[in-house]
């Protein structure tokens, strides 16, 4: 599992006209069963991602077609984690070590 944080480069204007299509990008990652939740931190600075990608190189390279990044807009860093613990509705993702 990925926890990608993203960090805006670009005053909110830019971001604001570009949140469409970033949400266009999400809806795909959402539907193809990559992305678990994501959302704007707060102060709106960012957002946070929780992902689950098969590997480390395919989340990163998924990274790189979010229009944010793309337009230089936003910049993401890229946890792995191993949830041994989850909640009962992410409880399929919880791993044994």
């Amino acid at each position: 599992m990925y926890v990608l944080n993203l960090t805006y480069n670009a005053p909110l204007d830019r971001i604001d006209a570009a949140l469409p299509e970033h949400a266009a990008w999400l809806d795909e990652q959402y539907a193809a069963g990559i992305f678990l939740a994501s959302g704007r931190k707060v102060p709106r600075t960012g957002g946070v991602i929780l992902a689950d990608g098969p590997d480390r190189a395919t989340v990163e390279a998924l990274v790189e077609t979010d229009p944010l990044w793309r337009d230089g807009l936003a910049s993401y860093e890229v946890t792995e984690f191993l949830p041994t613990r989850a909640a009962a509705a992410l409880s399929a993702y919880r791993v044994q070590l």
